[in-house]
């Protein structure tokens, strides 16, 4: 068993999609790592790109026929994940594998059920105004409903035990599931420990996904795991 299973879900990423897994593959960690890479209905040339090459008995890829959105592509990593701890990381080059060491710390010495890697948005890094009120926003409101306080709930990289993680019963199919985690764990008052990482945010024209929309629903979710039975 491996002891870290990395999910990368991917969808019209064939730009960056060989770098993203080149850099994975390429990190030192502390533990054994599996990628699990969940094509969510490219259209681009990504899922032909993906079958076409040989891969290493550490990678599996997993074909998604239709679009269903992030959360969906997560949950079926997830449901294919073999190690211990599990991880989400995105094939769009935003997130920096080398950060993984620092947060798997906490976990390994049992300080943590969940530790979140905290972006520093700076001019170099941040989308856009926009963008990064936009995320203060969603973890504000978290914070206010939650009576907690966290610095970035919608950052990627999210580790914690894959048995913890199967258990939050995600259903969000969007980007909407990034708060979904972040409102379980509250919900359970399970220990979230932040460190901070790399970040670099790519623009709209370098493919972008995140909008405004996917902020509202944040929003509708956060409200929906707090009040809802």
């Amino acid at each position: 068993m491996s002891d870290l299973s990395i999910l990368m879900p991917v969808y019209n990423e064939r730009r960056t999609i060989g770098q993203a897994i080149d850099r994975v593959l390429a990190v030192d960690l502390p533990v054994e790592r599996e990628l699990v890479i969940v094509d969510d209905g490219s259209t681009d040339g990504t899922r032909e790109w993906l079958r076409a090459q040989e891969w290493p008995d550490d990678v599996r890829v997993i074909l998604r026929n239709e679009n269903a959105g992030k959360g969906a592509a997560v949950r079926t990593g997830l449901a294919h994940a073999a190690g211990t701890y599990a991880t989400i990381l995105d094939a769009d080059l935003e997130y920096d594998p080398a950060d993984l060491p620092a947060l798997l710390e906490p976990l390994l010495a049992g300080e943590a059920e969940a530790v979140y890697g905290v972006r520093g948005f700076q001019a170099h890094s941040a989308y856009s105004f926009w963008y990064v009120i936009g995320n203060k926003a969603v973890t504000m409101a978290a914070n206010l409903l939650y009576n907690a306080w966290l610095s970035d709930i919608m950052t990627c990289q999210k580790v914690l035990s894959t048995a913890l993680f199967r258990s939050l019963e995600l259903r969000e199919d969007g980007f909407a599931i990034e708060g979904e985690i972040t409102a379980k764990l509250l919900r359970r008052r399970d220990r979230i420990f932040e460190v901070p990482i790399t970040y670099r945010a790519r623009r709209r024209e370098e493919g972008k996904k995140l909008t405004a929309v996917d902020g509202l629903r944040v929003l509708r979710t956060l409200a929906r795991c707090r009040f809802g039975r």
